[in-house]
């Protein structure tokens, strides 16, 4: 499958947020967001799916935009 990674990782107190979207088999597109925190040995990355499938891989990746900066503002 093939993802469409959104031009601009965006920063956000100790996360780096990087909203993408995944082609689905039915010609639908699945969001996904990646939120980074920490450097070296001491880093995490969280990878987040949604259950939601969209018309445009635009869409999603809005999707897991606005997802991804909820969670980050939540932490």
């Amino acid at each position: 499958m093939h993802h469409i990674k959104n031009n601009r990782n965006i920063e956000l107190g100790r996360f780096v947020i990087s909203p993408m979207s995944q082609a689905r088999c039915d010609g639908g597109f699945d969001a996904l967001v990646s939120l980074r925190s920490g450097s070296g040995m001491a880093s995490t990355d969280r990878v987040l799916r949604f259950s939601a499938t969209f018309t445009s891989a635009q869409a999603a990746v809005r999707y897991a935009k606005a997802e991804g900066l909820a969670w980050a503002g939540r932490q």
